[in-house]
């Protein structure tokens, strides 16, 4: 058995402790877990409890950072599972800490997906939204569902609109009609509009036919 020689607080974060065991430091935790854990000096202690005690702290960690990413902006379940990776916590403490986020509300796919989709639905078409969702890890079934809830004609009616500002740049140095609306189709392509739309919107603005 070892022994617990010193617990201190940290100096530049007053949340934090250090732990010194047989007078070397040993590991540092969350303050919170001094008084759960019941630590004391001159406390016995083994390495399972130590490594134990370690495990609820890089979850508490975790569960911190999880909470200040998703304050900052919404976040898909993928998408903050994958930021927690490349912040270095164990799976263990990140599933934990996703689970604690959904039971709450803090995070939610299906809302995710809602809100995306009202923020990009004015300047994107359905294929590209739907593209950016799937690779968020938003599930086709949630996508399916939100997607369908656009309305059609109000999407063609964005489509216009961002066409209409494209040509305007466009004919300032394109003369020739049939190349300025083939630039027009690639973009309205390029932001994942349906062929249909696409045709539908060119023909309307280069005026090839009355609509």
């Amino acid at each position: 058995m070892n022994t617990i020689t010193k617990i201190e607080v940290q100096k530049r974060n007053k949340n934090r402790v250090n732990v010194y065991v047989d007078h070397e430091y040993a590991f540092s935790l969350d303050s919170e877990l001094v008084y759960k854990e019941g630590l004391k000096t001159n406390e016995s202690i083994n390495i399972e409890r130590i490594e134990e005690i370690a495990k609820k702290d890089n979850y508490l960690k975790c569960k911190s950072a999880a909470l200040r990413i998703v304050e900052k902006t919404y976040k898909s379940e993928k998408e903050l599972k994958d930021k927690l990776l490349l912040k270095g916590y164990d799976i263990n403490s990140i599933e934990k800490s996703i689970e604690f986020l959904k039971e709450y509300g803090f995070i939610n796919d299906n809302n995710f997906a809602k809100l995306y989709i009202k923020d990009k639905n004015r300047t994107q078409g359905k294929s590209k939204i739907k593209y950016d969702l799937i690779k968020k890890g938003i599930s086709e079934d949630i996508i399916e569902s939100s997607i369908s809830n656009i309305d059609e004609e109000a999407e063609r009616d964005n489509a216009y609109n961002i066409a209409i500002k494209k040509y305007n740049v466009i004919a300032k140095r394109e003369d020739d009609k049939y190349k300025l609306s083939q630039k027009l189709f690639r973009f309205l392509l390029s932001k994942g509009y349906s062929y249909d739309t696409v045709s539908y919107v060119v023909r309307k603005i280069t005026n090839q036919e009355d609509i």
